[in-house]
């Protein structure tokens, strides 16, 4: 790592990424350039801009990326109905792709020869970025410090904030005991007494829904309108991507809808608790597939979802940039020229119910033909009898071996 003149920071202005910067500057006698995202994270992200300032930073920057974080990582995530592990909707994951990608055009536009993030030697994040970046930019240097320095504890981290003269802000009140992630997809919590998988989480750590038995008792009912398998408006109101995902989580929040509580396996080798609030993912997931139950073919239908755990373990270990997920992802957005139409939903108490859904022009539904009446003869139920026969035929053969 010998040779490092300018490095680009990923800069929160938190303690952690704030001792990073100043470690980097004393440990690599190098130029930093500072980079905060604003990905929805619902905090105020320019307050970075004077602390880098007060560091003496020279080169700042303060990106707000919402809108191409939803439009060009979220929504093309739901188009494969994305669930890893059965539960998660990756709302950590799908966001660091976005982060190193910003990291390498900074590092080229700025002349910078490395990178820098605070993600810890334990968890996924350090796999994501890293390898983002290296799909991006193959010889770029990465600086990962909490696999190289001591500094292995908030008393560590206090202690070299205090000798280097690093202001740090005590919050006041009860300090929350939770390590947590939040972008416009979710908000994630782990550690502290989530170590503990029998533990139930406390109702006051829940940031953006209310719990279910809370919420109103009167159930509250949307139209999602889909375009080529994204929503484009919210009860008839036309919405860009970004501004979508913050409705529906106010939405969603607000009816209890989107917790969850799992222990998940991470891709470095351990096991892990966390728990998420994914209020307006979890209603996209719904109405999206419902769109498509009625306006994909039903092989499509199955080979999407017979790649889908694939593509969201490339997702979850980092592998957004690889040709293997770009190749998936022409052909999921192939099968989505057809998902058009409105999806109505009913949110209750925590539940996101199908209640209505129809495609004007791309529906394949004939209700000619799937009606318990007379069809007119649009379907000769007596065919049935050879269909049924010629797929049992093998079944029947090895009965007979019996």
């Amino acid at each position: 790592m010998s040779g490092v003149k300018k490095v680009v920071l990923a800069y929160s202005g938190g303690l952690d990424t704030s001792v990073i910067l100043k470690w980097l500057e004393e440990t690599y006698e190098c130029e930093v350039v500072t980079f905060t995202a604003d990905l929805g994270q619902g905090e105020e992200v320019e307050p970075a801009r004077a602390k880098a300032q007060a560091y003496g930073i020279k080169e700042i920057y303060i990106d707000d990326l919402r809108e191409e974080f939803v439009r060009d990582f979220v929504f093309p995530m739901f188009r494969a109905n994305t669930i890893y592990e059965g539960e998660y909707l990756l709302g950590t994951s799908i966001a660091r792709p976005l982060i190193s990608k910003r990291l390498i055009e900074i590092a080229n536009e700025t002349g910078a020869d490395a990178i820098s993030h605070g993600a810890t030697g334990k968890g996924n994040d350090q796999v994501r970025f890293e390898l983002g970046a290296y799909a991006l930019k193959p010889d770029v240097q990465i600086i990962a410090p909490w696999r190289e320095w001591d500094l292995n504890s908030r008393e560590k981290l206090l202690a070299y904030a205090d000798k280097h003269g690093i202001p740090v802000e005590m919050k006041r009140g009860k300090a929350s005991p939770y390590s947590m992630d939040a972008n416009l997809l979710h908000i994630s919590y782990e550690g502290g007494p989530l170590e503990d998988p029998w533990t139930e989480a406390e109702d006051d750590m829940w940031r953006w829904s209310v719990a279910p038995e809370a919420a109103p008792d009167a159930p509250l009912y949307i139209e999602l309108t889909y375009k080529n398998g994204d929503v484009a408006a919210i009860d008839g109101v036309d919405m860009s991507p970004a501004t979508v995902l913050e409705t529906l989580n106010k939405l969603g929040g607000a009816h209890g809808v989107g917790r969850l509580d799992i222990v998940e396996n991470r891709y470095v080798g351990m096991k892990s608790r966390g728990c998420y609030e994914t209020p307006g993912g979890t209603i996209l997931m719904k109405a999206h597939r419902a769109i498509e139950s009625l306006t994909l073919d039903r092989e499509v239908a199955h080979l999407k979802d017979d790649l889908m755990p694939r593509y969201a373990t490339m997702i979850y270990n980092g592998y957004w940039w690889s040709p293997e997920r770009t190749a998936l992802q022409t052909l999921i957005d192939a099968t989505q020229v057809t998902v058009n139409g409105e999806v109505r939903l009913k949110l209750y108490k925590g539940g996101v119910t199908t209640v209505g859904r129809k495609s004007d022009d791309n529906s394949l539904f004939d209700e000619n033909i799937a009606t318990f009446e007379d069809d007119g003869g649009a379907y000769n139920q007596a065919d049935a009898e050879g269909f049924i026969k010629l797929n049992a035929l093998r079944l029947r053969i090895a009965a007979r071996k019996l």
